[in-house]
């Protein structure tokens, strides 16, 4: 049985699957949520990659804690990124976009792959390529597990906050 997703309700607020990999592709922060201990729902604020190549959002984080044991019970997560926006000449609303990602999380435990990734991800967020390297000869990167999002299903909106 395939699994059914929502349609978005107000389908002229719907962006493009383009428009939605190049907020992807640009913005630095997302909100990831995971079913938490006692059914509550977690949610922090990550660093991602979106990986356009094979259509999975990666980011990292300890080996223990409260986000990894969430995900080692429950592997499907949400993830949703926005911008900051954008108001019209003469309009005092803000308008702006957001990506919603329903997927499953799983742990990256091939050595090169993570490599490549984890310094993908060290770019997009690094000031130079000496600081990325200094990041990846980091003895605290031993401590660091590479995660990585399958996407199910991915919708994305603008709305006016008028």
């Amino acid at each position: 049985m395939a699994l059914m997703f929502r349609e978005m309700r107000r389908k002229n607020q719907q962006v493009s699957e383009a428009d939605c990999k190049n907020l992807l592709r640009e913005e630095k922060r997302a909100a990831f949520s995971v079913l938490g201990e006692h059914g509550y729902p977690y949610t922090i604020p990550i660093n991602f990659y979106y990986d356009e190549g094979d259509g999975k959002i990666y980011f990292h984080g300890s080996k223990t804690g409260h986000k990894a044991d969430a995900i080692s019970n429950c592997t499907k997560v949400c993830l949703t990124v926005w911008n900051q926006g954008y108001k019209k000449e003469g309009c005092w609303e803000w308008n702006a976009t957001s990506v919603v990602i329903f997927g499953r999380v799983h742990i990256v435990h091939d050595p090169s792959v993570v490599n490549e990734k984890l310094r993908k991800l060290t770019t997009k967020y690094y000031p130079s390529k000496e600081e990325v390297a200094k990041a990846m000869a980091s003895p605290s990167m031993n401590c660091v597990q590479l995660f990585a999002i399958d996407i199910e299903h991915m919708t994305g909106k603008l709305v006016n906050e008028k």
